[in-house]
C-alpha cells in the first residue's frame, strides 16, 4: 500500500479534519512510499521504534507522536535520537490522538466500553470526546474498579464512596481528569479516566460521585490495537502490536 493513500484513508477514517488538537494527526514522519509491515503502539518512545527496527516496519501508528504544542522545539537529545532512528531506517510515523480517543468503533473510549461490556447512550464534555453509558448490572464503584484492574491488568485506584451503587458510568481514557465535572453534570455515578490530580480527589469526596483511575497507558492500549487490526482486514497489512510497559 502506497504512504499517502494510507495516510488519507486513516485521516478520512478518523475523521481528522473535524477535531481541534494540540499536535498534528496523520503522517509526522515520512518514510519509504511503500507501506506493509505497521507497527502499533501506544507512544512512539524509542523502545517502541527499535521494536520497529528490529521488525523491519516500513511504518509505525501510534496514539501519542510528537510536536505537542508548547513543548521544546529544537531537535537535541532524545529528540534527536528518535528521529534519527526513523529517518536512518526510512520508517515513517503516524499519530492520531483526539481522532483516535473519539472513533466510535475503533476509538479508545469506545474500545474500552467493549472491553469492560458497558453500553454507551450518549457523550458529553468537549467535542463530546467522553461517554457516558450503562453497566450490565448494578454494581459498587469499588466492584467497577475491580472490574477494570482484572481487565487491564493493573490496579485502578477508586476515589470517593466506593460503596456507592453504580448504574451509569462515564468514562474518557488517558489525561480527562478535567472532565469531572462535566462528568458529574451529565448524570453519571462514577467517572473512570486514567490518570488523576491534585483537585480530582476533593471533586470526589464533595461530590459524592467516586473517580477511578485505572491508568493512561492502560486505558489507552486499545484504540490503536483495534485501528490495526482494521488496516489488517481491510489491506492485508502486518499491523503488530507493540505494548511497552507504562504504569501511569
Amino acid at each position: 500500500m502506497q504512504l499517502d493513500e494510507l495516510q488519507r484513508y486513516l485521516d478520512t477514517l478518523l475523521n481528522v479534519a473535524a477535531m481541534k488538537d494540540y499536535c498534528p494527526n496523520g503522517l509526522q514522519v515520512e518514510g519509504r512510499p511503500e507501506v506493509g509491515r505497521i507497527v502499533c503502539g501506544v507512544t512512539a518512545s524509542q523502545a517502541l521504534l527499535d521494536a520497529a527496527v528490529a521488525r523491519e516496519a516500513d511504518a509505525v501508528l501510534v496514539h501519542h507522536g510528537y510536536f505537542w504544542r508548547g513543548e521544546e522545539a529544537r531537535v537535541v537529545g532524545l529528540r534527536k535520537r528518535r528521529l534519527k532512528t526513523l529517518l536512518a531506517h526510512d520508517i515513517s510515523l503516524l499519530a492520531y490522538h483526539l481522532p483516535l480517543d473519539a472513533h466510535p468503533d475503533l476509538g479508545n473510549n469506545a474500545q474500552l466500553a467493549r472491553h469492560m461490556g458497558w453500553t454507551t447512550t450518549g457523550a458529553f464534555g468537549e467535542q463530546s470526546l467522553g461517554l457516558i453509558g450503562e453497566v450490565p448490572q448494578v454494581v459498587s464503584a469499588d466492584e467497577i474498579a475491580g472490574q477494570l484492574g482484572r481487565v487491564l491488568g493493573r490496579e485502578a485506584m477508586r476515589l470517593g464512596d466506593g460503596a456507592r451503587p453504580v448504574r451509569r458510568v462515564a468514562w474518557c481514557t488517558g489525561a480527562a481528569q478535567s472532565m469531572f465535572e462535566s462528568a458529574i453534570a451529565a448524570g453519571c455515578d462514577v467517572f473512570v479516566s486514567g490518570e488523576i490530580s491534585e483537585p480530582t480527589v476533593h471533586l470526589a469526596r464533595e461530590s459524592g460521585v467516586p473517580y477511578i483511575a485505572a491508568g493512561h497507558h492502560a486505558t489507552e492500549r486499545y484504540g490503536v490495537q483495534a485501528l490495526g487490526e482494521h488496516l489488517a482486514r481491510q489491506f492485508g497489512l502486518e499491523c503488530p502490536f507493540v505494548d511497552v510497559d507504562n504504569p501511569v
